[in-house]
């Protein structure tokens, strides 16, 4: 059993003792203090003094000196003593308060320190090549996980954990597995997989495996394969697909299937096409995942607090239009489309065009001339609905994913029901447009939801500041530090303070998807260096580094106690973390029974 290296400040700081006597002098000595040294003056000079000393030590001192005696013990549990050494041990920005839910400065402390999931308490070596993705049951008695030797094993979440169902998908053609997810009830088991085939190829496939018997239940096509898919509701999930229209132009569309497939009647659909979005300049969809408005009225933990004279945060709705779009979509769209294309291919007939387009650029001119008399507006929803988010990652400018979509799910297309597939062909000539963008200026490398899916995060590597794409096929270089975004669903801004710790060293053709997981009060990460890490969400501060042989991919917390963390690595092991203190309590030795009960159960026999 190992601790985890922590992200605290090396070793204890020790203040400045005369800087000590200042604040102590302002603030005044604690009441229970004044109390024990009664009224005289040289009394009073005393317990003055020491407090005056323990501003200037550690917290492990001041603990310590706390057991020499009553007097010291009361100077010992101040609560501006306990202020003072929080901000200085843990170096929280002093505008930022007490976590609204703590009760004092002395336990917020001690939270900090002893319920951070940092001792390593089991190691599971089962797979036999890189563990990819870690995912828990609603529940938190079983987690899955998916691996580069292809298979998908379930374990049993009990004080050791142990492997409950191991799948082999190589029958079905894959190559790995590598996205896992519980169904609402915990009675169905999506996983994701990559085809076999050369090494360019871009498909993969979903299967929902039954968690009664472990059956198989049906396999769903998914192009490209790092869309991932993700449940809408308790039967039925999304998947993605793709359609090349032109060299760096295609469409991806996203279909909503039953997880039941074995449907006899032809006129019931197993799968309905949810969304049809255009994309330009090489990107596509990929990641996706639902956000349930309904759970936002969950308490806020994040704080805007920061630099005021600090860069605006981003808002990124786009739903709000300006005056001139509102004239121009007065005319039909079709007509303002075609007159479009008309000046532009006349231009470069004539040579007007300057500078001249190359053939990439006129490519993406066409195609966003075309597609604006063919797309959709958004539909909006029912005043006041709490409907669902489909949130994914995209671009406009490369095919590296440096945006987030967001799309709302109105009732009516959460469900497979209605006419039978093909009946509704005469609308596949539109596109859908998206409700929100984020764009992040920068490689998209991760994303999860906080247990309220009121906040998104993101794991992000920064484009340089200022750079420009010149060819969608070059993306700006990448920095090697990750920063982790936070974003709003409620308010659609970003929250101002990202959080950074975690690096990465791969080029973008070579990125791959590094899984995070947000709990009630943290947030962890994998990274390249590796190591996981732990942030505390209210604070912003780095508070663990959890240490594997190799790149941690994937990280999760139960949803039942955010005291016990996975992570996924490389190295092929999986490993358990528990907080100093469930350690110590599950350590802890059972009571022997009393003397009295002893000699009764003897005479008993």
């Amino acid at each position: 059993m190992s601790r985890g290296s922590c992200c605290r400040p090396g070793g204890f700081h020790h203040r400045d003792a005369a800087a000590g006597a200042a604040v102590g002098a302002e603030e005044g000595l604690p009441a229970e203090a004044q109390r024990q040294c009664g009224g005289s003056a040289s009394g009073r000079r005393r317990p003055r003094l020491v407090y005056q000393i323990f501003l200037s030590l550690g917290p492990a001192d001041v603990l310590a000196a706390g057991l020499v005696c009553r007097q010291w013990q009361a100077v010992s549990r101040d609560e501006f003593l306990w202020r003072e050494q929080f901000y200085r041990y843990y170096q929280v920005a002093r505008d930022v308060p007490r976590h609204p839910a703590a009760t004092s400065w002395y336990e917020e402390f001690q939270r900090l320190y002893d319920a951070v999931p940092c001792v390593e308490v089991q190691t599971l070596k089962e797979h036999t090549d890189q563990v990819l993705h870690l995912s828990f049951s609603h529940s938190g008695y079983q987690f899955a996980s998916c691996s580069k030797d292809c298979t998908v094993k379930i374990w049993n979440n009990d004080l050791t954990i142990s492997l409950l169902h191991s799948a082999d998908m190589r029958p079905y053609n894959w190559s790995y597995t590598q996205f896992s997810q519980f169904n609402q009830d915990d009675s169905l088991l999506l996983a994701s997989g990559v085809f076999l085939g050369p090494h360019n190829s871009s498909s993969g496939e979903i299967a929902v495996i039954s968690l009664d018997t472990f059956v198989l239940l049906s396999r769903v096509r998914n192009k490209p394969y790092d869309v991932f898919g993700c449940w809408l509701t308790e039967t039925s999930l999304i998947s993605g697909n793709l359609h090349r229209i032109g060299d760096i132009t295609s469409c991806s569309v996203l279909w909503l299937n039953n997880a039941f497939q074995d449907v006899e009647s032809e006129n019931v659909n197993v799968v309905k096409r949810l969304f049809k979005i255009q994309n330009l300049n090489a990107s596509t969809i990929r990641t996706v995942m639902v956000a349930d408005c309904s759970r936002f009225d969950s308490p806020d933990l994040l704080l805007d607090a920061g630099d005021p004279a600090g860069p605006p945060c981003r808002v990124f709705d786009l739903g709000i239009e300006d005056e001139d779009e509102d004239e121009e979509a007065a005319s039909p769209g079709p007509t303002r489309a075609k007159e479009g294309l008309r000046r532009l291919l006349d231009g470069i007939l004539e040579g007007g065009a300057q500078p001249p387009l190359s053939e990439r650029a006129l490519e993406t001119k066409v195609a966003e001339l075309l597609a604006q008399g063919r797309t959709k507006p958004p539909e909006r929803g029912t005043a006041g609905a709490l409907n669902k988010l489909l949130i994914f990652t995209t671009g406009c400018l490369t095919y590296s994913p440096h945006q987030i979509g967001i799309k709302q799910i109105l009732p009516h297309q959460m469900t497979t029901a209605g006419p039978v597939l093909g009946e509704g062909r005469g609308s596949d000539a539109f596109f859908d447009s998206l409700d929100h963008v984020i764009d992040v200026h920068g490689h998209i490398i991760g994303m999860g939801l906080s247990p309220d899916n009121r906040y998104l995060y993101v794991n992000s590597r920064a484009w340089p500041s200022g750079s420009v794409v010149a060819d969608p096929m070059q993306p700006p270089p990448i920095a090697e530090e990750i920063d982790l975004l936070v974003f709003d669903l409620k308010t659609m801004r970003e929250v101002k303070r990202a959080l950074r710790a975690h690096r990465a060293y791969t080029p973008n053709d070579e990125c791959f998807f590094i899984f995070l997981d947000v709990s009630r009060d943290f947030v962890a990460s994998g990274a390249e260096d590796r190591h996981g890490y732990i942030w505390d969400r209210h604070y912003n501060i780095c508070l663990a580094k959890l240490r594997h042989q190799d790149v941690v991919n994937s990280v999760v917390f139960s949803p039942q106690e955010q005291e016990l963390l996975l992570t996924a690595s490389d190295d092929a092991t999986i490993k358990a973390w528990r907080s100093p203190r469930t350690v110590r309590v599950h350590q802890a030795p059972r009571p022997r029974p009393r003397p009295f009960f002893s000699w009764f159960a003897s005479q008993r026999r």
